[in-house]
């Protein structure tokens, strides 16, 4: 039964929301604030962090925040530490409007205005006034993205064609990738590190993360992880981080578990029976290949599988349940708009086709020999991780957010710009003539293709994951969606998933809520 609506309480209910949303709002920025200026000063567990859709948090089991861990430490020799990227106040990631006001602040002198990879290229600009650095850095300050440049590996069985580059970095030898630093919270749950997956493939002396050597391969990985950013990211030199210093780097984030605590209309998020925010993450049950909708269509991948023990043979479409008592709240609250969000995405059905890693030949790393034109499936086909909402397994896809529109290809397959990236066209090789065939491919980022050198794995990345969306806007790889309902209209362009404008309202609120 549907509780009733309560005008008075509501209206108190929403005027305290409102001046706890302020309260903490000036808090927030204060905590900000001190982060930009480089103090790393004030942060514990019950710090809040406001976002444009309510208050996030990052809870720590190691009792909060040490500012001595090598993670806040500059290692390197331009300035930077791990947190210059990884921001508490951004869920641990960065936003491009925290970017943005970093730059206002310091007139883009801030350390992660770097050329290094900071820049739209390092080459041919002029860093040297305020509107300098401002068109240098426009795409980290517009779309918080960082340049990563990877040479083509030598063994690549594809030739880069062409590369059309508006910013100058157009070499065909080393690729300029345009990305959105992923968050280092929550990585109990990662299946692969980084979002080509580089951090764990044998290409770098990393370990694929499986079930069998979880969670010491996750462990090693991010600890290599934490050198390559050092030596990369903040230009250093090798010696640092020790391994002492890796190790604790490691403690330090994979004691981390980040979400959405208040929503801006709903409120607080672990109340009335729900269980949003960030201390149910603690106890979330895991293991690599849970809930796998792969391997419980084809039981020969993805394994063990598994949704209580692994191998159990158990999946469950449902993979959210954290706002299930909320459909109880009378169909106008805010709270139940949350959890009607939660139903369309654990079982609106998606049409899923073209996606690389699932429609395509089993020899490409498709599912099924031959290739399967379509799949029925829903938000968590590629999102199985209970409550978490990453894909459980290591399987890199390409769901089309890189790829030009044919029709139009200054957007992509879901009708996001693209404007503002390079154009990249590989062809394979031909294996007669040693050049290059008539199999070719137009994308805005090679991904996974730049790491093991296969054509068949031009665009393919792995999915985020989903909690504490709402302070790291934007969103993609490439920070082609502006805001939540960008990615929601994205899959509706791309997939033809059908919603009204009130769906889309309720998706949004729930993925906010996360």
């Amino acid at each position: 039964m549907k509780r009733p609506a309560a005008q008075s309480f509501t209206i108190t209910r929403r005027r305290l929301r409102l001046a706890m949303a302020a309260a903490l709002t000036i808090f927030g920025t204060t905590l900000m604030m001190a982060t930009v200026r480089g103090q790393q000063s004030g942060f514990s567990n019950r710090s809040l962090f406001p976002n444009p859709n309510g208050v996030s948090q990052t809870y720590s089991t190691s009792g909060g925040f040490d500012l001595s861990n090598p993670f806040f430490q500059s290692l390197g020799t331009n300035g930077r530490s791990c947190a210059t990227c990884h921001q508490p106040g951004d869920g641990m990631s960065i936003s491009a409007a925290s970017v943005q006001q970093r730059f206002d602040q310091t007139e883009g002198l801030d350390p992660i205005f770097r050329t290094v990879d900071g820049s739209n290229c390092n080459q041919g600009i002029d860093v040297s006034t305020v509107a300098g650095r401002s068109a240098a850095y426009s795409l980290l300050r517009t779309r918080g993205l960082i340049r990563i440049a990877i040479a083509v590996p030598a063994s690549a069985d594809y030739q880069v064609i062409d590369v059309s580059n508006p910013y100058g970095c157009d070499d065909r030898q080393t690729i300029s990738m345009y990305r959105r630093p992923l968050p280092a919270t929550n990585l109990r749950f990662l299946s692969t590190v980084m979002f080509d997956g580089r951090e764990s493939s044998p290409a770098t002396g990393t370990t694929k993360i499986l079930f069998s050597n979880y969670p010491t391969s996750l462990l090693n990985d991010l600890a290599h992880q934490s050198v390559d950013a050092t030596t990369g990211h903040a230009q250093g030199d090798g010696t640092r981080p020790t391994a002492d210093e890796q190790q604790q780097i490691v403690n330090f984030e994979t004691a981390l578990f980040t979400a959405q605590a208040i929503d801006g209309n709903a409120g607080r998020l672990h109340v009335d029976g729900a269980h949003g925010g960030p201390l149910p993450l603690i106890g979330q049950p895991f293991f690599i290949s849970i809930n796998s909708s792969v391997h419980f269509l084809l039981p020969q991948f993805e394994l063990p599988g598994g949704l209580v023990t692994p191998g159990d043979g158990q999946f469950s479409p449902a993979i959210f349940n954290l706002f299930d008592a909320w459909a109880a709240f009378a169909d106008d609250t805010p709270e139940a708009a949350v959890a009607r969000g939660q139903a369309i995405f654990n079982s609106r059905p998606i049409d899923i086709t073209g996606v690389a890693g699932i429609n395509d030949d089993v020899v490409a790393g498709g599912l099924v020999p031959g290739g399967l034109p379509s799949l029925q499936g829903t938000c968590g086909t590629c999102h199985d991780t209970p409550n978490v909402g990453n894909h459980s397994f290591p399987t890199p896809l390409d769901i089309g957010t890189g790829a030009p529109n044919p029709s139009n290809p200054s957007v992509n397959l879901g009708g996001l710009d693209l404007r503002y990236l390079p154009m990249i066209t590989v062809c394979k090789t031909d294996p007669n003539t040693g050049g290059p065939s008539s199999d070719c491919k137009t994308t805005t980022d090679l991904g996974q293709a730049l790491i093991d050198g296969r054509f068949d794995h031009v665009g393919k990345i792995k999915g985020p994951i989903l909690r504490g969306l709402s302070a790291r806007a934007p969103y993609f790889h490439n920070g082609s969606a502006q805001t939540l309902l960008d990615v929601v209209k994205f899959y509706e362009r791309r997939f033809g998933l059908v919603l009204t404008a009130a769906e889309e309202s309720d998706l949004v609120a729930f993925l906010s809520a996360l």
